[in-house]
């Protein structure tokens, strides 16, 4: 009888959400935030794959790392931990967990801030991915497009084969995608055999794989060495490896999906869950004070008890420059 096989969920906990400032903050991101549905999204990320997978890894640092203890301790979830002294990358982060692991693992990789829906076809894409990674393929997850969206990456493609990997478009060349019909969202999520990830890693970027392996195997207990870690190129997955090997394979998903990276998605996710909008289509967040709008629509006013933030919904992508700004002037404010 063949041996089942392992699937372990890596789940990556780095990112700090600087355009959901000020409701992100250093000491607080996104991921840990409980507007959703009173769950965070990093916990919601923890129970989507529970019956999926065997084993759960979290990849998170130093300066977050007590925050997934807590969601993990409150569901009573068994999980390896590896706590980054400095952030490196995705590159080094899932290069982390392929080390953690045994050679034919399969690791399902995912950030710990998305919104994903319709479970049926989540999972589905899932099996999908699990049965092309168990052949030996890098399987990346393209989600199919409901609008011409300029805040996330594309996938082209061909079937399930990777024709380009496309950076964030502009609003003509998003059209353009959706109008050839072959691109698909690129969601930063991964499946592949512990081996097969670490053998391309090795290939494509052997300085990433030589100064991760030195980190990794002087790590105790998961916490990663400071010097050792610096030493590792900070460079995304994308670059070391999604964007240059033969094996990679793309599992085109119809499951609902939003990586809340701008106060506009969170927006048109809270109009979902019936978060309250005036006439106009203004909204407020982080407060439950009588909040009244005149002569502006579309509008979001976030609340916070030491910064507040009012933007046209439209204007989302540009909170990041705020955040810039504030790291210069005031880091205090984002702590």
């Amino acid at each position: 009888m063949e041996n089942k096989i392992s699937v372990t969920h890596v789940i990556l906990t780095g990112g700090v959400g600087s355009r959901l400032w000020p409701l992100s903050r250093k000491s607080q991101p996104k991921q840990y935030l409980d507007i959703f549905d009173g769950k965070s999204l990093f916990e919601m990320t923890v129970d989507r794959n529970r019956d999926i997978a065997d084993k759960v890894m979290v990849v998170g640092n130093i300066d977050n790392c007590h925050l997934s203890k807590k969601v993990l301790e409150k569901s009573n979830t068994s999980y390896i931990d590896i706590i980054e002294s400095t952030p490196r990358n995705t590159a080094a982060a899932i290069a982390f967990a392929a080390f953690a692991s045994e050679p034919d693992d399969i690791l399902i990789v995912t950030p710990s801030d998305h919104i994903i829906g319709k479970m049926d076809r989540y999972e589905e894409a899932i099996q999908e991915a699990v049965d092309k990674a168990a052949q030996g393929s890098i399987v990346t997850f393209g989600i199919v497009p409901t609008k011409p969206e300029t805040g996330y990456g594309y996938i082209e493609r061909n079937g399930d084969n990777v024709l380009s990997f496309r950076e964030k478009p502009n609003q003509v060349s998003a059209r353009d995608f959706i109008a050839k019909g072959n691109f698909l969202w690129n969601s930063g999520m991964f499946c592949f055999k512990a081996s097969v990830f670490l053998e391309e890693l090795q290939v494509y970027a052997p300085v990433v794989y030589e100064t991760s392996k030195r980190a990794w195997d002087n790590n105790s207990n998961g916490n990663l060495d400071l010097a050792l870690s610096l030493s590792i190129p900070s460079i995304s997955v994308d670059y070391a490896i999604m964007e240059r090997s033969k094996k990679i394979k793309v599992v085109a998903s119809h499951f609902d999906w939003s990586d809340l990276g701008s106060f506009e998605s969170v927006y048109d996710y809270l109009i979902t869950i019936g978060h309250p909008v005036d006439e106009n289509g203004n909204m407020v967040i982080g407060t439950t004070n009588y909040t009244a709008f005149i002569g502006v629509k579309d509008t979001i006013f976030v609340y916070t008890p030491t910064a507040n933030l009012i933007l046209k919904k439209e204007f989302s992508q540009d909170v990041k420059s705020v955040y810039n700004e504030l790291e210069r002037r005031n880091p205090g404010l984002l702590e």
